[in-house]
């Protein structure tokens, strides 16, 4: 979804960078194969989190909810030489469909695919973490904060993606819709969490980044 113009938001792609080739491919490949195509991050989205993974230099990334790899692709832009990426996802259909990306591009070995639900694999992985990504199920949101929180490296990056959710954050709540109450829960957990600091960011379907605060 677009919260501005869609003139706006083409002049605002082509003045970031270029998409990579490899990028381009996957997503092609991906509108041709899978379903529901438009869970990719895409070229705007996907230039923001290899912008924001360089910035951070982690040396270890999780990603709770790979889909076909996009997103995987470029926060791994970011990593350090030794690093590694854990990325998470529960459908088995799509782990040869990743593999195959993430072996075309120079981050194959450093990218660990895990394959399950992401509650019962996060307490398995137990390097401290520099960097998360969450674009997963919405309903499970404020459980895989639980889960990742206290594992986050004081200054540590938390990207929560879909926070918006079509704008349904800001319409009165259907009692049936779930993803919706999970996520006002989670946006409030966020802004008043004293351990961070978040600011909500408009792009797309929403994009938070929060930061883990470093001790005095």
């Amino acid at each position: 979804m677009h919260f501005i113009s869609e003139e706006l938001d083409d002049y605002a792609v082509a003045h970031s960078s270029k998409e990579p080739q490899l990028l381009k491919n996957l997503t092609r490949e991906t509108y041709q194969k899978v379903v529901q195509p438009r869970m990719l991050s895409g070229h705007y989205q996907g230039r923001i989190l290899s912008m924001i993974s360089k910035l951070v230099n982690p040396k270890t990334i999780l990603e709770i909810g790979t889909y076909t790899g996009y997103s995987a692709l470029c926060l791994a832009e970011g990593l350090q030489a030794n690093g590694t990426l854990h990325t998470i996802d529960i459908n088995e259909e799509l782990v040869d469909f990743q593999r195959k990306y993430f072996d075309l591009s120079g981050y194959g070995s450093t990218i660990k695919q895990h394959l399950g639900n992401a509650l019962d694999i996060i307490p398995q992985i137990t390097e401290e973490l520099d960097l998360v990504f969450i674009d997963a199920d919405k309903p499970n949101y404020p459980a895989y904060f639980d889960l990742i929180v206290d594992r986050l490296k004081p200054g540590g990056i938390l990207l929560s993606d879909n926070v918006l959710w079509s704008g349904k954050v800001v319409k009165t709540l259907n009692p049936k819709d779930t993803s919706t109450a999970a996520l006002l829960e989670y946006n409030k957990l966020l802004a008043e969490d004293p351990r961070l600091e978040t600011v909500l960011l408009t792009i797309r379907d929403g994009l938070t980044i929060s930061r883990k605060k470093i001790p005095s």
